[in-house]
């Protein structure tokens, strides 16, 4: 999630633009016989020239042929960028984007169908390939993937006797929260922020109770936000969960009271650096088994360019930067869990502490999957609304989920 923050103005941009294009042309393409550079964008300016990433492309380029030519952009600059870009015809050749906006991208005409280009996603697990298909068709290749888990605090569980590996449901993570309250320590901590953040840390409870994001309403949907709701009330949960992002609840539990954090692979940099020994279990299904967390990370795609050639070598570059003998470093300096069972198999080999990780990312789910695709941010957003009406007492539960559910349904 670190990287994965969809926005509704994704598709408000799109409309604005008239995106529905049929044909582009490369940004890279300096026309004559010369290929001229190909352009890569990414969402990843915190590496530079000299990073591994960096080397993987340019490797990738040599490899296809190709002298490649990087360009590093915020996430939400990216997508602006992109959008802008495919506009005027000047859309790169590859683009790595954040995996929720795919879907977006592809039915706005902004990117080649694996199924025309040759690209091959079969290789990836298919519940994070998911997030790239569209109407029937696959849209560009996950690099990899993170997703949340909840990290543990071992001193504070082996004050009141809680073995982290019994807390398989619902019932048994409340239970080891009461002893810890009755012990003076605090509970958790988590984002319940009004923004996709918040809708991004509430999916695995909201999954996790059996709920479906085409009924918001449901009976499963209530008891996940009235499992908030009553953490709040029992004084497990504090207040300031309401306006928490990711990075200020990891900061609540770095403060080392608490017994548990909802958090992703993205912190594990500053796990290593807490003052106190922690561990990580995945986050529990209501009745038992691993909850379906939602994934992040990016795809790796060709954007449209009208010129079959271009867009065939294109491929070629998106597969090498996707493949099982490149991507184990990448994932590894991106802090991802690979998309690859085989890499993934690598990583725990490496990194035995990685194995809850890939656990929760064989169980994760794309938040476009399900065929929602450009339906999901009209949905999310009534989501977390719901959500925060109910944790600051505006709204039971309910209510507050009928009236997200009507919103949902009317949104266009």
């Amino acid at each position: 999630m670190k990287r994965s923050l969809f926005s509704r103005r994704v598709t408000v941009a799109l409309v604005a633009a008239g995106l529905s294009l049929a044909a582009c042309s490369s940004g890279g393409d300096t026309g004559g016989d010369s290929p001229g550079p190909f352009a890569v964008w990414d969402p990843y300016p915190q590496f530079d020239g000299t990073s591994e990433w960096a080397k993987v492309i340019e490797k990738c380029g040599a490899e296809a042929g190709v002298k490649v030519e990087r360009q590093a952009y915020d996430t939400s600059d990216l997508t602006n960028k992109v959008l802008l870009a495919a506009q005027q015809g000047t859309a790169p050749n590859v683009l790595v984007v954040d995996n929720p906006v795919v879907s977006t991208l592809a039915e706005g005409g902004v990117l080649k169908a694996n199924q025309d280009t040759g690209l091959d996603a079969s290789q990836a697990s298919s519940n994070l390939v998911a997030a790239g298909e569209v109407g029937g068709k696959t849209y560009g290749v996950p690099i990899g993937a993170n997703t949340l888990a909840l990290y543990y605090n071992k001193a504070v569980l082996a004050q009141v006797g809680v073995d982290p590996a019994s807390l398989t449901d619902w019932a048994s993570l409340d239970a080891a929260m009461a002893k810890v309250a009755g012990a003076g320590k605090k509970g958790i901590t988590f984002s319940a922020i009004g923004t996709e953040e918040g809708s991004f840390q509430f999916l695995p409870w909201f999954w996790g109770a059996g709920a479906q994001l085409t009924d918001l309403s449901s009976s499963q949907a209530v008891a996940a936000v009235e499992l908030w709701k009553s953490w709040l009330d029992e004084g497990y949960a504090p207040n300031s969960v309401v306006g928490n992002t990711q990075t200020t609840s990891w900061q609540e539990f770095a403060t080392g009271e608490y017994a548990f954090a909802e958090n992703g692979t993205w912190q594990l940099g500053n796990a290593a650096k807490l003052g106190f020994e922690y561990g990580v279990i995945p986050i529990p299904s209501r009745d038992g088994g691993v909850a379906p967390a939602p994934t992040g990370g990016e795809f790796v795609t060709v954007p449209v360019q009208g010129q079959a050639d271009r867009e065939a070598t294109a491929a070629k570059i998106a597969a090498c930067l996707t493949g099982a003998d490149t991507v184990l470093a990448t994932d590894t300096a991106l802090t991802y869990v690979s998309a690859i069972e085989s890499v993934r198999q690598q990583q725990v080999a490496a990194k035995p502490e990685l194995t809850v990780w890939v656990e929760a990312v064989q169980a994760a789910k794309g938040r476009t999957g399900d065929g929602l695709g450009t339906r999901y941010p009209r949905i999310s957003q009534p989501l977390w609304g719901a959500v925060q009406a109910v944790l600051t007492g505006s709204k039971p539960a309910a209510d507050a989920l009928k009236d997200a559910q009507a919103a949902a349904a009317s949104a266009k």
